[in-house]
């Protein structure tokens, strides 16, 4: 599990350090137009989206070890092609193949995360593995592009080798194999729960990527820098480690629903709060409210998956999920752009809060139809 956590980790910080920092920086001089930069991102991103559910009933077929080596090997590819021979076309299909091949690694590692856990710790062992990539996304983004502006040689080195080394982590865990329980039930009924995740999977992680591309212009329309949130960001970090440990117990040991429903009304809560007039003097209050929230919904949605998903098809129920969450992260950015632009900051934290509030919703009537037993499996 070590290996595969440092696989996913060095794996995030090439991806997020090339398609964020390196290619942006260093397009002009590659050459690459921004155009072609952002197709080579977009092909990838999607391939890997779309993939993910066939990446995890390869999974099964080829064992955990042999479906995650292509990813390393196809990012080496692209890292050679952008440094010594970049063409837009060429690069772009070389970074979707790259996003196909790289599919395998969020459900396999989940898989193994919920196949390895402790028993009774199954949600918390999950909710570890997600945000374990935490400070290599923050690498790629923030150190990876500063190095590459002072030490352009340096850095595409560094990365390079990199993701050598990713391909030697992946090549030890080349025959590694996750447990496969034979199915007792039809394979339609082994899925029918995992149907009723979907929305869900696809509404909460719309909601925080309404931000990701008006953050800078919402800060400015507030008259904030990114200086001014570190104090309720490190009230969000305290609140949210507390929440993972002693609310992740209830996803635990009794229904993980206990922590989802919670979480999930903070979050709409902090988003309504944020969407009110005079948010700027309640940041520390929002910084709590969000960790609080942000750690219970993450616990509780973990442990639901984990007790939903059919045991004989673990690796492609996770990578369905994902696939689903991923396309939630897309249309984000184009809900908050015009959000943004219809109504400002009301209108894209009022969304959000919607947005949550929907999904909280949707759980409750999931939940009292009566189907719901068999839609929500143990959850």
């Amino acid at each position: 599990m070590l290996r595969l956590l440092a696989l996913l980790t060095l794996c995030e910080t090439v991806r997020t350090g090339f398609f964020v920092s390196a290619l942006p920086v260093s397009g002009p001089a590659l050459p690459l137009s921004a155009a072609a930069i952002g197709a080579m991102a977009g092909a990838h991103y999607l391939a890997d989206a779309l993939a993910k559910g066939p990446a995890g009933l390869l999974i099964g077929r080829w064992g955990l070890g042999a479906a995650l080596l292509p990813g390393p090997l196809l990012g080496l590819a692209a890292l050679l092609l952008a440094r010594h021979a970049p063409h837009a076309l060429s690069g772009v299909l070389v970074c979707a193949a790259w996003g196909v091949g790289y599919a395998a690694l969020w459900p396999g590692v989940m898989s193994a995360s919920q196949a390895l856990a402790v028993p009774g710790r199954t949600a918390r062992a999950l909710t570890v593995s997600n945000l374990s990539v935490a400070p290599a996304i923050l690498t790629g983004a923030l150190v990876v592009g500063p190095l590459m502006k002072g030490w352009p040689d340096l850095t595409w080195t560094a990365l390079l080798a990199t993701q050598l080394l990713t391909a030697l982590l992946a090549l030890s865990l080349l025959r590694v194999r996750l447990p496969a329980p034979e199915r007792t039930a039809p394979l339609w009924r082994d899925w029918r729960p995992v149907a009723g995740l979907l929305p869900a999977a696809f509404v909460q992680t719309l909601a925080p990527a309404l931000l990701s591309t008006v953050l800078y212009p919402l800060l400015d329309r507030l008259d904030l820098t990114v200086r001014d949130l570190l104090p309720g960001g490190a009230v969000a970090l305290t609140t949210f480690g507390l929440s993972v440990w002693l609310i992740g117990r209830r996803a635990d040991r009794g229904d993980p629903r206990r922590a989802l429903l919670p979480g999930l009304l903070l979050l709409a809560g902090t988003f309504a709060l944020a969407a009110a007039p005079g948010v700027t003097t309640l940041l520390p209050l929002l910084g709590a409210l969000l960790g609080a929230g942000y750690g219970a919904f993450i616990t509780g949605w973990n442990g639901l998956v984990a007790r939903t998903l059919p045991e004989g098809q673990r690796a492609a129920a996770w990578g369905t999920v994902m696939a689903v969450e991923a396309l939630g992260y897309a249309a984000g950015p184009v809900l908050g752009g015009v959000a943004w632009q219809l109504a400002g900051v009301p209108g894209v934290f009022g969304l959000g809060a919607a947005v949550f509030l929907g999904a909280l919703l949707y759980d409750l009537l999931r939940h009292r139809a009566p189907t719901g037993k068999a839609a929500g499996g143990q959850g």
